[in-house]
């Protein structure tokens, strides 16, 4: 995906030696949480609204160079890498930064999200499954072989969720043969943790349960 038509630049950065009242009053007119901060011509970091409504007014912002964050994305990053930025800076902003390290303008959070929504994970028709296994048992190879090997199309797949030595991945599939990928999964080990109508083994189970209760309350 093209990222390059998404560079903004029209906030521009804040010098070093900037007066922290305006940085203040520009937070108060824009919806970022971090502006960029250069020292000359070179970008040296971002300052949170947070930390600029903490600072002293009559002071710069050279006298609190070391709370900036030196956060940035490479002009050619992968879309997946400028999310992940995203991500690990709680920002919604994210400076760019050409080969020779010049500042060059700035990705939107929301820009780069509606990426994501433009991928067949979210826009084709098809049903998520979500399942788990050991954080060291599992192959995507193997989930992908699982679905396939079921005669679906799988149009992507994440790890969404680590704890407790298991990992859960979601998985987007086709609609086609649901019950047979979930016992499939089963089969291999698999816990399968998202609920579907199609889900033959839940619905003996049920039927089962349902049969008992109504043997104890005869």
């Amino acid at each position: 995906m093209d990222t390059l038509n998404y560079i903004l630049d029209d906030v521009s950065p804040f010098d070093i030696s900037s007066n922290i009242k305006d940085i203040q009053k520009a937070f108060n007119n824009l919806t970022y949480t971090h502006i960029p901060v250069k020292k000359g011509e070179t970008y040296i970091g971002c300052v949170s609204e947070t930390d600029a409504h903490c600072f002293e007014t009559e002071k710069k912002l050279s006298d609190y160079q070391y709370a900036l964050e030196g956060f940035f994305v490479r002009k050619n990053a992968n879309w997946l890498d400028i999310l992940e930025a995203f991500a690990l800076h709680n920002s919604n902003i994210m400076p760019i930064l050409n080969e020779e390290n010049n500042y060059i303008g700035y990705y939107e959070l929301g820009d780069i999200m509606s990426l994501f929504n433009n991928t067949p994970f979210l826009n084709e028709a098809g049903a998520i499954i979500v399942v788990e296994k050991g954080i060291n048992d599992y192959s995507f190879s193997e989930i992908c072989q699982i679905v396939e090997s079921n005669g679906t199309r799988i149009f992507g797949a994440f790890v969404s969720k680590i704890e407790n030595d298991k990992m859960q991945a979601t998985i987007k599939i086709g609609h086609t043969g649901m019950n047979e990928i979930v016992q499939t999964f089963r089969r291999y080990n698999y816990t399968v943790i998202s609920n579907h109508e199609e889900d033959k083994f839940l619905k003996d189970l049920q039927e089962r349960s349902d049969y008992l209760d109504k043997y104890l309350n005869m």
